[in-house]
């Protein structure tokens, strides 16, 4: 009890004193001698009517007097698209909330955080063009004493192609298609509406951004020119439905930078801060009965699954070519094949939460010219980069098995681990060849159940665990220096054909993967 009252009778010793060598927070008014972490805050890029990410500065007092703030305000006031919060507040209510502050109080040496973010409308800005920098100014105090900082955003118009909301409700409009191949509409609960006839083009001339999944109905033809921009909003995409054809038309660009001819599908968030995150949208769903798909020059990058194409490996074409594309990013894989049939060619995938590319529950898959590679560091991945099996198990634990065709020639098939492809199969019609890629295989492998390296059926003349040099995977900088395994050591074609660069290919030794081998500097 006395170790009590006298640790009470301390800290209260302590508190009296504390308060006495202070001068009770006499706060001055500031004398235009703020300082703040930057000049300008760039708010990045966004899309009209769709709010950018939180962005700060930071504001010092680095003299000795506490100091109060008379005015913090936008200086297009209420018409700003800017909305402030300060050290925690919102400022005063009403319309002013968010744009002025009053008597904003700072402690001597110390500092306060003031958070921006924007929303802006680009159908009242005076543009004709297709993006605007749009501009405001953060003011501190008035007169003589009146500091400020720049606030720049460039908004972009676009086409935004989203479901109905049920006025009454807010129900958001769902997807009705056949889903079980019966021939009658099935409810669902995937969000989105079916493309009009006149929006089944699109252009270069304003991006597209998709909220939900913007489908191809039965019938229909969707067509992307060179150029197109495809953005999608969270837990949407294409999907493709019965008797339906996606046809990505992209072109080789002429700056390898801009991509202006390239077909590029990503998310909408268009700051820095998202330019490479996984798993921002959805997926280009091929569903059960889509026919005839074609994809060349397109980069389709930070998806869930960049491509799922589901069944019809049965039909007299290819449900899927792919040509000249590159696939990064993907959550979970890059692109997911269930007994359907996809050919590649000059393709490039890497960076899966999972597999680059699975070809599950069988199916015919034939890639040439591809790399096929996975080294994703963001968390544990299950799969190596190359998945094949021919079943799948039902909730009832029952095996389904279906037939199995895979060919890989000049492939590399590489990551960060070992080994990076895996051939599964419970059925009894499953073949597969690798003529002359670049394989990582571990050697406890070696002629072992589907890894006879030694019968050429399977393996023919393929090189094992040596280095692609890759500029910089990670990055997915996926050209191959002159020390890879893979120069000079592809099979010769007919055509010869170019890389994915449009380079010619060596008629005599050509390289192995999508990209012919370059010099690298120093």
């Amino acid at each position: 009890m006395i170790k009590r009252f006298i640790y009470f009778i301390s800290c209260f010793a302590i508190l009296i004193f504390w308060s006495s060598c202070r001068n009770d927070f006499v706060f001055s008014p500031s004398n235009g001698n703020l300082e703040f972490a930057k000049d300008t805050v760039y708010l990045d890029t966004v899309f009209s009517n769709i709010g950018s990410s939180t962005y700060n500065l930071k504001v010092y007092n680095r003299s000795d007097d506490d100091i109060v703030i008379p005015i913090i305000q936008l200086e297009n006031g209420v018409n700003s698209f800017y909305r402030m919060n300060v050290d925690g507040t919102t400022g005063l209510e009403g319309a002013q909330e968010g744009k002025f502050f009053e008597n904003v109080e700072l402690l001597a040496n110390d500092s306060l955080f003031i958070f921006i973010e924007t929303t802006i409308d680009f159908a009242t800005l005076p543009s004709l063009e297709n993006q605007f920098l749009y501009t405001d100014k953060i003011l501190f105090d008035s007169g003589s004493d009146q500091q400020d900082v720049d606030l720049v955003t460039l908004v972009k118009d676009a086409v935004f192609i989203y479901p109905n909301r049920d006025e009454d409700t807010g129900i958001i409009e769902t997807l009705t298609f056949d889903v079980d191949g019966d021939g009658t509409p099935d409810d669902t609960t995937l969000q989105g509406r079916f493309l009009e006839d006149d929006e089944l083009t699109f252009t270069n001339e304003k991006p597209y951004v998709i909220y939900g999944y913007a489908g191809v109905d039965e019938g229909e033809t969707l067509v992307m020119e060179p150029g197109t921009r495809v953005h999608f909003h969270a837990n949407s995409g294409i999907i493709v439905t019965n008797n339906a054809t996606l046809q990505i038309n992209g072109e080789l660009s002429d700056d390898l930078d801009e991509l202006e001819k390239e077909v590029i599908l990503e998310g909408d968030r268009l700051e820095t801060l998202y330019t490479d995150i996984p798993g921002q949208w959805g997926t280009i769903w091929l569903f059960d009965g889509s026919a005839n798909n074609t994809i060349n020059y397109a980069t389709i990058k930070n998806a869930t699954i960049g491509v799922l194409s589901e069944f019809n490996d049965d039909a007299p074409n290819d449900k899927l070519t792919i040509t000249n594309s590159q696939i990064y990013n993907s959550s979970a894989f890059g692109i997911l094949g269930r007994a359907t049939s996809i050919r590649a060619e000059n393709v490039v995938i890497n960076n899966s939460g999972q597999s680059s590319f699975a070809g599950t529950l069988g199916g015919k898959y034939n890639f040439t010219h591809c790399t096929i590679a996975n080294y994703w560091n963001s968390s544990f991945r299950q799969f190596p980069a190359l998945l094949i099996n021919d079943f799948a198990i039902d909730d009832n634990n029952i095996t389904f098995t279906n037939t199995t065709e895979a060919n890989f020639i000049n492939c590399i098939i590489y990551g960060n681990d070992n080994p990076e492809f895996l051939l599964e199969d419970q059925g009894d019609d499953f073949s597969f060849k690798f003529t002359n890629c670049l394989l990582r295989l571990n050697p406890n492998l070696f002629n072992t159940g589907n890894y006879d390296i030694d019968d050429m059926t399977l393996y023919d003349n393929n090189i094992f665990n040596e280095n692609p040099d890759f500029i910089d995977p990670f990055e997915n900088l996926m050209r191959i220096g002159e020390d890879s395994g893979a120069n000079g050591n592809a099979l010769s074609l007919v055509p010869i054909g170019s890389d994915l660069l449009a380079t010619p290919r060596n008629s005599t030794a050509p390289d192995i993967g999508a990209y012919e081998s370059v010099p690298f500097e120093d």
